[in-house]
């Protein structure tokens, strides 16, 4: 099966994907693919490059990866792809309508603003959801472009911050207490991570992608407070409509947890949270790469095959391993 491994990219989290992709790489079992690294730079180069694959394995973050263009390009091309479909990555990568949805259908979500303009900015507006406050671009990732705002005086350059990265800005009530991750693969639950930073108060990019940069280990929680957190991740990802993976990040205040937002191509570092999750479920970072392969191509009607090969639909597949059942 040929297998492109689709990184970089043109957003600010180019770097991130570039070493998600390295992993992936370092990790995609030869004996059942045939692999493709593809560095994208610019926009146009997608259609040439990934012509002649098998399946699309999106390594990509932010804008023009995560917001459902490369999907639609994908679709539009008949290639499969790895994770979440057009509408449920544009969605997610949409802070405050993601946030609308959750909030109408009952999930916990903090309070917020978006702003777009500097002429919306409103400190007294801000000041009603109470210091300190999370600012950060609408349509970011990675930590990039956040301030943590503590008192009115710092507000306006942080929001001008936030829209120096993205066209909109949330404004978002912080809520101190203890952040969890819940990753998810084919609508199951994978074990839950609680994170601690080490040497920074909340988990900056230095404590996502620095080696030791945070504790992260899966935690225990009392089976009451499990329940609501498995729930509001679950229903996450079902409002958000998501599929394949993904990994819902809360805030747990006194038993009640908070989703902050859905992420539909998680990171692949060696420091990201999904394939630590996966390895304390027992699946290796290679299985977790076969699975997220099986699943997506299952997903886009594509039958399975020899282990987790698969072939494309009512036609047979000459790669490595690869049989149609069409």
């Amino acid at each position: 099966m040929k297998v492109g491994v689709i990184m970089g990219g043109v957003s600010s989290e180019r770097e991130v994907s570039l070493q998600s992709g390295k992993e992936i790489l370092a990790h995609l079992d030869r004996n059942q693919y045939v692999v493709y690294p593809i560095d994208i730079s610019r926009r146009e180069e997608l259609v040439d490059k990934v012509n002649h694959l098998d399946i699309a394995l999106l390594a990509l973050h932010g804008t023009y990866g995560e917001d459902g263009t490369v999907q639609g390009t994908l679709e539009t091309l008949g290639i499969p792809y790895t994770g979440s479909g057009v509408l449920s990555s544009s969605l997610c990568m949409n802070k405050n309508i993601a946030k609308k949805l959750l909030r109408y259908e009952g999930v916990p979500t903090p309070d917020w603003l978006c702003w777009s303009t500097m002429s919306e900015y409103s400190a007294e507006a801000a000041g009603k959801l109470g210091y300190p406050l999370v600012v950060k671009p609408n349509s970011g990732g990675s930590s990039i472009g956040i301030r943590i705002v503590k008192q009115v005086e710092e507000l306006r350059s942080a929001v001008e911050e936030a829209l120096r990265w993205d066209n909109e800005a949330i404004i978002e009530q912080y809520i101190q207490g203890e952040e969890l991750t819940c990753s998810m693969i084919d609508g199951e639950l994978l074990p839950i991570i609680g994170i601690q930073p080490n040497g920074s108060e909340w988990f900056d990019y230095e404590a996502k992608y620095e080696d030791g940069g945070a504790l992260e280990q899966v935690i225990k929680l009392e089976p009451e407070v499990d329940e609501r957190v498995r729930q509001a991740a679950l229903a996450s990802y079902r409002i958000l409509k998501c599929s394949v993976y993904a990994r819902v990040d809360i805030i747990l205040r006194d038993g009640m947890p908070f989703v902050l937002e859905v992420n539909t191509l998680p990171g692949m570092t060696r420091n990201s949270l999904l394939p630590k999750s996966a390895q304390a479920a027992g699946i290796t970072y290679s299985e977790l790469l076969d699975k997220i392969i099986s699943v997506s191509l299952a997903k886009s009607g594509y039958s399975t095959g020899i282990d987790t090969g698969t072939g494309r639909k009512d036609q047979s597949i000459k790669s490595v391993g690869v049989v149609s059942n069409g």
